[in-house]
Parts: structure tokens; sequence; C-alpha cells
């Protein structure tokens, strides 16, 4: 009998994602098929510590993960810890399933890297350059990918462009954003100087970094998954409409996300035609590439009344929820939970292979001769 494959599936971490994490976690375990896998939940609480399996397996199962962890007593939980833990259960690879923080910012894939453990998903770099927003958006721009008008600022300026400064630039309708958040954490849209004075406010609560973007007149939201390494796969172009969207007030913002997903209208494949369907994919995958994204990702996307395509921003672990975009779409073209995850996991197998090809040869120092240095002082 072939032995099973040992998964460490990580989920929670400290940020605002953190129940959202574990709903993505709990249908990945339930979509990986026991004879197969031998899941090994890891809780990351609240604060950023790691929890042993058992009590992690209990918080995936739904017990209150604030009175497991009360009870527990209090021991050294620091990084050296969590990663001797990690090694104890002879994990063959890592599943991620954190959003925000810690996931997608590329934490945890620096840590599974130091670990030499295959791991599903994107490495620290890709994971660290998509979760930025501004970043993402100017290595866009250089490469020709078409996106929304902005404007960078940062908390430590000693005064921000006025409200009629920014309109006068990018429109009376704007977006504030946190350059370095997810799920539409520290993000409002604003269209009068006490809402740019308040969003401000919000957004830099999460980063000293804040992104403000030109908004596109009553859009059609557009998202379509990837799945790959060097080959990648698209799903259908899905599009979405919040409540109130079509009169220009209404956004997919946390509430339509996760809270209440009732009112929102949904169609996929997306009715765009071939032209602008192709055009979107196109696009999906050239950001993919040049982002540098292994394994998976959901990129996110605004079409303008006239037809103009905008790449929003990608989300290199995207959600696994009951309501999340990515793995509906997959399901949409017949890929169902378990042969996502599956995939997911084949392409971690694959890149580490890849990975262990790649030449790091050095010339050992000791004998190296030194110039001179002409220093005048």
């Amino acid at each position: 009998m072939t032995e099973k494959v040992r998964v460490g599936l990580f989920f929670g971490g400290n940020s605002s994602e953190h129940d959202v994490s574990k709903r993505s976690a709990k249908n990945y375990y339930d979509a990986l098929d026991p004879e197969k896998y031998q899941v090994f939940p890891v809780l990351i609480s609240k604060n950023g510590d790691m929890v042993d399996t058992e009590t992690s397996k209990k918080v995936l199962f739904g017990e209150d993960e604030d009175q497991l962890l009360k009870a527990k007593p209090q021991k050294d939980s620091g990084i050296l810890s969590s990663i001797n833990a990690i090694k104890d259960l002879k994990l063959d690879v890592l599943f991620p399933s954190v959003h925000g923080n810690l996931g997608e910012d590329g934490t945890l894939a620096g840590l599974f890297r130091l670990l030499k453990i295959p791991y599903v998903g994107a490495n620290l770099k890709a994971h660290a350059i998509s979760f930025d927003k501004v970043i993402t958006k100017e290595l866009m721009t250089v490469n020709h990918v078409r996106n929304t008008a902005y404007v960078v600022l940062f908390k430590s300026d000693s005064d921000h462009p006025s409200w009629e400064e920014l309109a006068a630039k990018l429109g009376k309708t704007v977006f504030v954003k946190a350059a370095n958040q997810g799920s539409s954490v520290g993000i409002s849209r604003v269209t009068s100087a006490a809402e740019y004075q308040r969003a401000l406010a919000d957004s830099f609560q999460y980063d000293e970094k804040v992104i403000v973007e030109a908004a596109v007149k009553n859009p059609t939201e557009l998202e379509i998954g990837l799945i790959g390494n060097d080959k990648v796969v698209a799903s259908p172009i899905g599009a979405h409409w919040a409540p109130g969207q079509n009169d220009g007030n209404g956004w997919f913002d946390y509430d339509n996300k996760f809270i209440d997903n009732s009112k929102m209208k949904y169609q996929i494949p997306a009715q765009i035609g071939d032209e602008k369907s192709r055009e979107l994919t196109d696009m999906a995958i050239k950001a993919y590439r040049i982002l540098g994204i292994k394994g998976f990702a959901r990129i996110d996307f605004l079409m303008s009344e006239d037809g103009e395509i905008f790449l929003g921003e990608p989300n290199t672990l995207p959600g696994n929820t009951n309501m999340s975009l990515f793995p509906i779409l997959f399901e949409s073209a017949g890929m169902d939970r378990k042969a996502q995850a599956e995939k997911l996991i084949q392409l971690a197998f694959e890149e580490f292979d890849r990975q262990k090809q790649i030449s790091y040869s050095f010339t050992e120092l000791g004998s190296e001769k030194l110039g001179e240095f002409d220093i005048k002082k």
C-alpha cells in the first residue's frame, strides 16, 4: 500500500482575514482524499503563534479558538519552537491557506523555503511584490498592462495633496487603499473632501503607504483564476455586480464578499465577447508571469462602459470559502475542489524539483586580492 502524502495545512494568521482563512482551510481539508493524504492542520493564532495540530484540528472543526487557547498552558512559542514542531511532523508538502499578512505577503513562503519542504503557491518574492498594490501597478505600467491612474501617499509626508488637487488629476470619484492589505480592508470610495480625510485616516491604520486610484465609471468587475507554474491554465472569466453598482454607488466591499453575499449578481462565464475575453486572459497570464507567481492566483479586473479593460490586482492565495470566486470559476469548467487541491499539491512538488536544478555556485573566499582605495580627507 502506498504511503499517504503528509500535508501541513496552515490557516489563521494575524490579519483581518483570520476567520476567512479558517473557512478556506476547512474546504481544503474536506477536498483532500483521506485515502491519499494525511492532513495535519496548523493554526496560526491571532497573535501570530503556531498552535499544535491537535488543538488546530479542533479549531478547524468549529470549536472556539479563543477558549481553546486560553485553556492551554503558556509555553515558549517562538519561531524556533515552531520550526522544530513542523519538522517533527515529517511533512511531505506544506499547504498555506493564510490570507493577508503572513500568507500573501510572503512570510510563510520564506519560512517554508528555509525548511526545504515543497509548498503550495508562489515564493516569497512573488507574494511580496503582488501584495503591494503600488509595486504591482508600477510593474504593470512599465510592462504595458493597462491599469487605472493613481497617486501614492506616505503617512510620514508633512502634507498630502488636497482633495481638489487629486480630483483634478484622477477625477471626482476615487478609491483610497492601504497599499498592503487584502479583501477590501482599508479601502474607501471617496467623492468629497470630507470623505477623503476620513479615508486617509482609515487606510493609514493599516499601512504607512496609501494608494489613491481613479475610479472606472459604472464598471463591470471581472475576475479570472490561473493555475500553473511555467504552463498556466486559465479559468472561465467571471463577472459580478455589487448592490448599487449600476448607479455608481456600490462596490465589492468586505461585507459583500464575506458577510452578506445574497444581493450580489454573478455571471459565469462573463458575457463580454470572445475578443474581450481573449484580451483579459492574455493580460492576466502576462501579469502572472511578470510577477513570478507559481501555483495559483486570482486576478481581478475592471471593464469600463466602453469596453476598456483595466487590471485591478492579483491575489496570490485566493480564498476557498463557499463564496470565494477562484474555486467557483474552476468548478464552472468542470474542475471540482478535490481536483483543484490535488493539482496545487502536484505543482508544489514540480516547482520544488525545478528549484533544486538551479545553480547556486560560488567562489570560496580567503585568498582574494584587494584593490587600493585612494580616499582623500
